[in-house]
């Protein structure tokens, strides 16, 4: 089930910045926000930061290592401190995953002008390996980042779409929803672990958006950018992952 394969060790150390990037900025951004909306909670216990340890859940990052979904420790929010409760808690919740993806888009940019960049120099074989590894650092800085956020925009406790589906619902719904939240998550992770159904109706989303992510920064796959980048990761995985 599990490939500790050379190839898959070394996309493992390559990909290991951006997931603590991508679950750091995800759970200060909800801080953030609440901090902004009157809740101090977040800032009085340290978690306005971007230092991976103030976030990290073990189970939560494995995840996000092994199969490129998962979560990170939930930042502390009151609701009491907001003007609009459900306003507050919807506004909060959303503040992760549009992080996520605007992050995705800072990738993708970045990604864009490497490429453009490269295209009009002339390299050595060295050098351009290197350039492959940031390519394929850049690439998945995208993809990693919009798979944290569709996973937490689904509507079912105790993601942040739930939160943020918390105001169309009726407030005794939603509370009872609210009190399985540990066992609906245990289910979540079982039907992406073992059906195949569901874990592609999440893979569809993700790539998705990835695309309009990455087509809005001309990296389509139609482009000759797009088509540069397939090549290099391709060359990537044919020379220093052999």
């Amino acid at each position: 089930m599990f490939d500790f394969s050379r190839s898959t060790l070394i996309s493992y150390a390559l990909i290991l910045p951006i997931i603590l990037l991508a679950l750091s900025i995800h759970e200060t951004a909800h801080g953030y926000i609440a901090n902004k909306l009157g809740d101090p909670t977040a800032k009085s216990l340290g978690r306005l930061t971007l230092n991976p340890i103030k976030h990290i859940d073990i189970f939560g990052f494995l995840c996000m290592m092994l199969f490129h979904f998962g979560w990170a420790k939930p930042v502390p929010i009151n609701v009491r401190y907001f003007k609009n409760p459900r306003r507050g808690m919807a506004l909060t919740a959303a503040a992760g995953p549009v992080s996520n993806i605007l992050l995705a888009f800072v990738f993708a940019a970045l990604l864009r002008l490497e490429i453009f960049v490269v295209s009009a120099l002339t390299v050595s074989v060295t050098v351009f390996n290197m350039i492959c590894v940031l390519n394929y650092i850049l690439y998945m800085g995208v993809l990693l980042n919009i798979n944290l956020a569709v996973f937490n925009l689904i509507p079912i406790p105790p993601f942040d779409g739930s939160r943020i589906a918390h105001v169309f619902l009726p407030q005794k719904l939603y509370f009872r929803i609210m009190k399985y939240e540990q066992y609906i998550m245990i289910a979540i992770l079982l039907l992406l672990w073992f059906v195949p159904f569901f874990s592609g109706l999440i893979s569809t989303a993700t790539n998705g958006l990835a695309d309009l992510v990455l087509s809005g920064v001309g990296l389509s796959i139609k482009t000759e950018a797009g088509q540069t980048m397939n090549l290099m990761i391709y060359h990537l995985f044919g020379s220093l992952f052999a």
